[in-house]
């Protein structure tokens, strides 16, 4: 039996959760009211996704990879899509939005920052880091406004609750997850505020080291992202450790003043399908994929219609 994992971590879909414990599992409202749960395949890359430094940018592809499969999947469920994407049209996805950020939110900068004329290279880093924070920053508050993206910022909220809960030990209820924040230092979204921290290091100090033509930034930026986000990831990591001393709180401080834009209070509903997602995330023999009603009892899916067939299989309690 495997042991149950010190940290526990996921992502908001469309009208849903997945979270990633021993196994990785999503759970997704469909439009009948019952919820789909499925454990997805999510294979460690070893050795990739251990060594300092470099594993940040293996864990945040295969984050990618494993999110994107997440809200094909929600997305059909959900019925906001017919079908899944392929893994062919996952591939295209994820490569434009790697090219969209790298390009948007890495290179842009550059070219934004350029006309002040800027002579020291710590100064041009440094002002070309609060552009992309301010494009970031204005990025997400844009979208937050859009209906759809507000549900999945609920989602969000519901997720950093669920992870709370697991995290204090106590069992995966409503009324035990209600009370957390929807705040947590080991958030994406905090990760994103860091990642800009750390691209003021780095790009200072390649200027230092005489890159200074626009096209030798254009080209440090994208070259360097690996690093920067390796250099983000390791941050990230130690402010989460030190998260209860004063230092901690400081330095988490950025991301978790982001995270009240992409993170929302959920409805009860919401929370009880993050609660889902990470028991059956917690739940070693857990394959496949199933579906409850809205009380997490299991349903065998007749056409149209959804009979009980095991009330109260599963521990998971809502509130009356």
């Amino acid at each position: 039996m495997k042991p149950k994992p010190k940290t526990v971590g996921g992502q908001a879909v469309i009208e849903g959760v997945m979270m990633k414990g021993i196994n990785t599992v999503v759970a997704v409202k469909r439009k009948d009211g019952s919820i789909a749960v499925k454990r997805l395949k999510d294979n460690s890359w070893g050795i990739w996704e251990k060594i300092p430094i470099i594993r940040g940018f293996f864990v945040l592809l295969h984050s990618m990879i494993i999110g994107m499969n997440a809200l094909s999947y929600s997305a059909k469920v959900s019925g906001e899509e017919d079908e899944e994407l392929t893994t062919k049209d996952m591939v295209i996805a994820i490569l434009l939005a790697v090219a969209v950020a790298t390009l948007g939110f890495g290179v842009l900068p550059v070219f934004l920052t350029r006309p002040f004329n800027i002579k020291s290279e710590f100064w041009f880093a440094f002002v070309e880091g609060f552009i992309r924070a301010f494009l970031v920053v204005a990025y997400i508050w844009g979208i937050s406004f859009m209906k759809d993206i507000k549900r999945v910022f609920q989602y969000h909220g519901a997720e950093h609750k669920s992870v709370y809960t697991y995290e204090n030990n106590e069992p995966l209820e409503v009324k035990y997850a209600r009370k957390y924040t929807t705040l947590h230092p080991r958030c994406g979204t905090s990760f994103l505020i860091i990642t800009v921290f750390a691209s003021i290091i780095v790009f200072a100090i390649t200027g230092g080291l005489g890159f200074n033509s626009t096209l030798q930034k254009v080209i440090s930026r994208i070259v360097l992202l690996p690093l920067v986000a390796g250099l983000a990831y390791e941050f990230q990591r130690f402010t989460a450790k030190i998260i209860d001393t004063k230092i901690g709180k400081i330095l988490a401080y950025p991301g978790l003043l982001l995270q009240k834009i992409t993170t929302k209070e959920p409805e009860k509903e919401q929370l009880e399908i993050g609660l889902i997602s990470l028991e059956y995330a917690l739940k070693e023999n857990f394959d496949g994929e199933i579906l409850l009603d809205k009380h997490g009892n299991l349903l065998e899916n007749q056409g149209t219609e959804s009979k009980v067939l095991a009330p109260g299989v599963t521990s998971f309690k809502v509130d009356s």
